[in-house]
Order: structure tokens, then sequence, then C-alpha cells
């Protein structure tokens, strides 16, 4: 799309959000346009989901289609959810302490748990690294993973849909740090951290097996090398 086309379809979306239902005729003359261009832009808007057409009938004659936007295209719209959130942490930090704050990320990690832990339970940890890296790409946060040829992975985060709270109270990363290792059931470590001047989020995945030397292991197991 050039910035014509580009131009031409903000001001569209920009008068059925503010206008519509609208008509080709009335969206035509305030832009200046031929009927046929306008046409050809919500066309192409309708095709990929961004507006609905339905008929409408004023007086005699043939019914005449208005356009006007999916409920879906909010988000094309400007929004400041951030800020609202961090307003209201800020609120309930100034009346009730930073603890108050603290317990409602404890609350968000613990719902989060319930929701993933079924799918993730119960497979290798390659298999739970990568399911992870699935739900947090859905949620935004440009996630990866890979091997890191000592028995472990690394897992990168390249975006922070929370970056301005998490910036401002902490106790979202670290529940974000002990969510992964919950869901993992492995020793997740933070190398890297975007709200402390870092570039990405990054964790060292390993196995638990891989921190326990082998008198541990026969500890854990209820032995003791006087047992042999």
């Amino acid at each position: 799309m050039n910035g014509q086309d580009r131009s031409t379809r903000q001001a569209l979306l920009t008068m059925l959000k503010t206008r519509g239902p609208i008509g080709v005729g009335e969206m035509a003359r305030e832009l200046g346009l031929t009927e046929m261009a306008v046409r050809r832009h919500l066309h192409t808007m309708e095709r990929t989901g961004i507006v609905a057409s339905s008929s409408s009938r004023q007086g005699v004659g043939r019914p005449m289609l208005q356009y006007s936007l999916v409920s879906e295209t909010e988000e094309l719209f400007p929004r400041n959810y951030r800020q609202l959130a961090l307003d209201l942490l800020e609120e309930l930090e100034a009346h009730a302490g930073g603890e108050a704050v603290a317990a409602l990320f404890e609350g968000r990690k613990r719902k989060l748990f319930r929701t993933h832990a079924g799918e993730l339970a119960g497979k290798p940890l390659a298999e739970r690294v990568e399911l992870l890296a699935g739900i947090q790409q859905a949620n935004g946060y440009m996630a990866e993973w890979e091997e890191d040829g000592e028995d472990g992975y690394f897992f990168r985060e390249h975006n922070c849909p929370i970056a301005q709270v998490a910036s401002r109270y902490k106790a979202a990363c670290r529940c974000e740090q002990q969510l992964f290792a919950e869901l993992l059931e492995a020793d997740v470590e933070r190398t890297e951290c975007l709200t402390e001047e870092g570039t990405r989020c990054v964790y060292r995945i390993r196995p638990l097996s891989a921190l326990v030397p082998d008198a541990g292991r026969e500890e854990a197991a209820g032995l003791s090398p006087e047992a042999e």
C-alpha cells in the first residue's frame, strides 16, 4: 500500500468511526474522490474484515449500501490501557501499600498457572518450552527459544506488552520468572531484562536434575553412600 492509499484508508476509518454507518456517495464528496475510488478501498477493507455493509432504504428507489466498522476494529484507534493500569496500581499502592500490589501480581500468576498448567503437564521439557513460547507469542511477547548446548534452553522475549507497568513494579517480572519455573518444572534464570536496560528479556532454562550432584540425587532418592 502506497502512502496515498494509506492516507485515504485512514481518512475512511476516521469517517466510519465518527459518522458511520455512511454511504459511498457521502464519503466520496467529503474526501474529494470518485465513488469508484472509495468503493475500491471499501471492498478491500470489507475483505479483510474491517468494515461491513448493510442495505438502507431512504424513501423511494433502490436500497443504498451503507458501511460501518466491525466491533473488532476498536484496537485500530488510540487506547491508553497501559497508563490506566499504571494509574490504578499507583492508587492501590497509595491506599494499601506495596504488598497489595505484589499480591495482585501473585494472583495473576496463579490464574495464568491454572490456565496453562494442564496444557504443559506431563510433557518433556523441550516440548513444554516450545508450548510456553507459543503462549507468550500469542500474548504479544515475540517469544522464541533454542537449545543452549548444555542440556538446557534459552528463552527470549523481544517485546513486553506490559513494559511500562513492569518498569514501575518489579513484581511483574518476578512473577513471570516464577510462573515459567512452575509451568516448566525447571530452573529458570533471567539473564537479561527489558526493564533493566536490556534489549529483550532472556531466560536460561535447565532441568532440575542438572542442578543436583550425584550425592544429592542419592539422598533425594532415599539412598546414601553408606547404604551401598
